[in-house]
């Protein structure tokens, strides 16, 4: 049996610069062949501010489950479309919430991105995640065929 030679595009990863630096040694997106695998993504700016998350001189702190989730999944869409893919090309994505009494502004934005015909969902609640403004973490995989 003779081996097929390996498409260097069919395994590949890719770090953005525009966008918020992985906080471990893991790239943004990695290509597994026709599968697209989005990390771990958050509200989190390249400046390490955060969308949705302000805290006043007084220490007072304001997170906003709406604009949080927005920016998740306009972050999924920037890494996606960096590898010439969107989010109509998901096909499940795992959610991460801080605390489930937010799941109703979560759901409504969900609902802005994609109806019925979207991708799998799985949303759990976790203790925390690596930063306590954050209230939402998403990872995603998207199916985007290579050409061929």
């Amino acid at each position: 049996m003779s081996e097929q030679p390996r498409d260097a595009s069919a395994s590949q990863s890719k770090t953005l610069a525009h966008k918020a630096k992985p906080r471990g040694r893991f790239p943004h997106v990695k290509r597994a062949g026709d599968f697209l695998f989005v990390s771990g993504t958050s509200s989190r700016r390249p400046d390490n501010s955060f969308v949705g998350a302000e805290v006043d001189e007084m220490g007072v702190t304001r997170l906003d489950i709406e604009a949080q989730t927005r920016a998740v999944i306009d972050n999924i869409a920037d890494i996606l479309n960096s590898v010439d893919a969107g989010l109509e090309d998901l096909v499940e994505v795992s959610c991460f919430l801080v605390n489930m009494n937010d799941f109703g502004g979560f759901n409504r934005v969900w609902g802005e991105y994609f109806d019925g015909d979207g991708p799998t969902r799985t949303t759990v609640a976790v203790h925390q995640l690596p930063h306590p403004l954050l209230l939402v973490e998403m990872k995603a995989v998207a199916y985007k065929p290579l050409p061929r």
